[in-house]
């Protein structure tokens, strides 16, 4: 049935489904995995990288952008429509600053980026995005924020999510692992961003980048050193405590 609805945006199939969005969604899940992590003082992102050919400069393969000094986004999906939107967004950043003279709130710039989304839903001659996106933040009052965006228009607020290919497992991962005990330490939020991203990575730190902003800091692009001693630490704790369950299991 979907062939005969899908070649244009604004039609709907007999049971309410916008096929393009939903295809746009299927590139979503082909993306890099993306993981985001609001703690108390501290929001994070990491990113899975993928191998880049070896005369390719790295630095212009990046999954994790700065929109305003307090607020940043990684993505999954389409690195093309990524930097359209990125471009849009930072746009608005200043606009808002400029009219306003006060940085955007995590709120407003979120639903901003969803409506731009939504509009290229609703157009006939235009696509969806086909991404989507984690933004993270402060606002003005200090407190720490994370919400995702995807190819419809919708965005929600999350404590910890995951998007792009093995998302689902990832966000399991965090729904089983996330507390208050660990959003409450800079360092554990850290640890359980590399952690998760652990699950679908299998070649350690050098496949993983990550971002860290502290509140009244500046976003921190960790080098390639710092991860993979981040990413040591992390899986020393993750086979000690293996062992430690082996054992309990053992003695009873």
């Amino acid at each position: 049935m979907s062939s005969s609805y899908d070649h244009a945006i604004t039609v709907f199939s007999p049971d309410g489904h916008l096929f393009q969005v939903e295809y746009a969604q299927e590139a979503v899940k082909k993306g890099s995995t993306a993981v985001g992590l609001r703690g108390d003082g501290i929001v994070v992102l990491g990113v899975e990288k993928r191998s880049v050919p070896k005369l390719q400069d790295e630095r212009t393969v990046r999954k994790i952008h700065k929109l305003d000094d307090h607020v940043c986004m990684a993505f999954a999906g389409l690195t093309a429509d990524a930097r359209i939107l990125v471009n849009m967004a930072r746009v608005e950043c200043q606009s808002y600053r400029l009219t306003m003279e006060d940085p955007v709130s995590m709120a407003y710039i979120s639903r901003h980026i969803a409506s731009v989304k939504q509009h290229f839903t609703q157009r006939p001659g235009l696509r969806p995005f086909g991404l989507s996106a984690l933004i993270v933040g402060f606002d003005y009052d200090g407190s720490a924020h994370l919400y995702q965006t995807d190819p419809s228009g919708t965005f929600h607020e999350w404590k910890a999510n995951a998007i792009g290919r093995n998302g689902k497992t990832v966000r399991e991962f965090l729904e089983k692992h996330y507390t208050d005990e660990i959003a409450a330490s800079d360092e554990a939020c850290s640890k359980l961003t590399v952690r998760a991203l652990l699950e679908v990575v299998q070649s350690g730190g050098k496949n993983i980048e990550l971002a860290v902003m502290r509140r009244g800091k500046p976003l921190e692009i960790l080098d390639t050193k710092t991860v993979e001693k981040l990413v040591e630490v992390t899986e020393a704790e993750r086979d000690a405590e293996a062992e430690a369950k082996k054992k309990a299991a053992g003695k009873s």
